[in-house]
């Protein structure tokens, strides 16, 4: 019955119905699979093609939530055509439609390479780009989800983004607006990055380390400032020339701000092994913080080695560093951080063959 509406000659019955479908669509593959077994994809691809602006934006959207279960329903989409009218309406004046055509293509493109492949080959690109400096926040933000959905699955795709002028457009989209809108961007900065070393120093050429430590600095979740964090790390994984040009931006003090807020300690204790010494204080110092009020912590410390690494550090006596090294400490019995000193084996083994048993 709400497919045979999607044919009515009034465009509000039709909004009614497509929005519905939508509705059903949304939840899981297996009502969008019946949605889609119904007959209706056909007819939602007719409907963003009418005039009325309303009605354009609940099939974009019905479309969207048939297309994010899985790859074969975005290609029933595909298949009926919709790619070549969404792309279209790229440029739409009307904000609430944008949000919606480029949240469809995203859940399309984000399945496979093939799929990305057909959404790319109708041409959004560079179009695509004018979105990220819309006035709408939710047109920017699903204008990079769209990028980045792209840019994950190949090289070749990531450079194409790259050629037309894409990074640049998405790190100047970060540096426009704040909180969960740059995500997707910051994101997209580093799926381009890990690819390869030449895609990784496009990003860096573009100024894009600035922006990311941008975002570890003023951001307040967690969430976003992990983001940034990961992005960093893909620039910098490729070489010795990447890995600099990431140390030499501001991610140190960045570093320190994400540091002295982390207290999940399973999370730290890796860094215990291998961070430089500058970083080291901050990381032992939020250990210095968490285990005097938290037994299951201490005894996770000892058991995972975290108690043995620190009594290998190398601490300047009076240092900052000392004093969160001494603070650990005492939260011990003194037998057991004399246990897990170095030498303390040396001297058992001496005790032991100097020890004369009574006979």
């Amino acid at each position: 019955m709400l497919v045979i509406c999607l044919e009515d000659f009034d465009p509000g019955v039709k909004e009614a119905a497509s929005w519905a479908l939508g509705y059903i669509a949304r939840h899981n593959s297996e009502l969008s699979q019946a949605v889609v077994d119904a007959g209706a994809v056909p007819l939602v691809v007719l409907c963003i093609q009418e005039p009325e602006i309303a009605l354009k934006r609940i099939a974009a959207s019905t479309l969207s939530d048939i297309s994010k279960h899985s790859p074969e329903l975005a290609q029933t989409v595909v298949d009926a055509g919709a790619i070549a009218h969404l792309a279209q309406m790229i440029l739409n004046p009307d904000a609430k439609l944008k949000r919606q055509v480029l949240s469809a293509l995203s859940q399309i493109a984000k399945h496979s390479v093939d799929l990305a492949e057909l959404v790319v080959e109708a041409e959004i690109f560079p179009v695509v780009f004018t979105c990220l400096k819309d006035s709408d926040e939710y047109v920017k933000k699903n204008g990079a989800t769209l990028i980045r959905e792209i840019a994950k699955h190949t090289p070749e795709l990531s450079q194409l983004i790259v050629n037309t002028g894409g990074v640049a457009a998405v790190i100047d989209c970060i540096g426009s607006c704040r909180g969960t809108v740059r995500l997707p961007g910051i994101m997209m900065l580093g799926y381009v990055a890990a690819h390869s070393e030449n895609l990784s120093m496009a990003v860096i050429v573009s100024k894009g380390i600035p922006s990311l430590c941008a975002c570890l600095t003023e951001e307040h979740e967690d969430h976003i400032k992990a983001a940034a964090a990961w992005a960093l790390g893909q620039i910098g994984r490729h070489t010795p020339e990447h890995a600099r040009a990431v140390a030499e931006s501001n991610t140190k003090k960045a570093l320190k701000n994400i540091l002295q807020k982390c207290t999940y300690l399973p999370a730290l204790e890796p860094l215990l092994h291998d961070a430089p010494p500058n970083i080291m204080k901050h990381i032992v110092g939020q250990f210095s913080k968490v285990l005097p009020h938290d037994s299951k912590a201490r005894r996770l410390f000892v058991t995972t080695g975290g108690l043995k690494k620190l009594q290998e550090i190398q601490a300047e006596p009076g240092s900052l560093l000392q004093e969160y090294i001494n603070t650990i400490n005492n939260c011990y019995p003194e037998e057991i951080v004399r246990y897990y000193s170095p030498g303390y084996s040396e001297i058992l083994l001496e005790r032991l063959e100097n020890y004369h048993p009574v006979s």
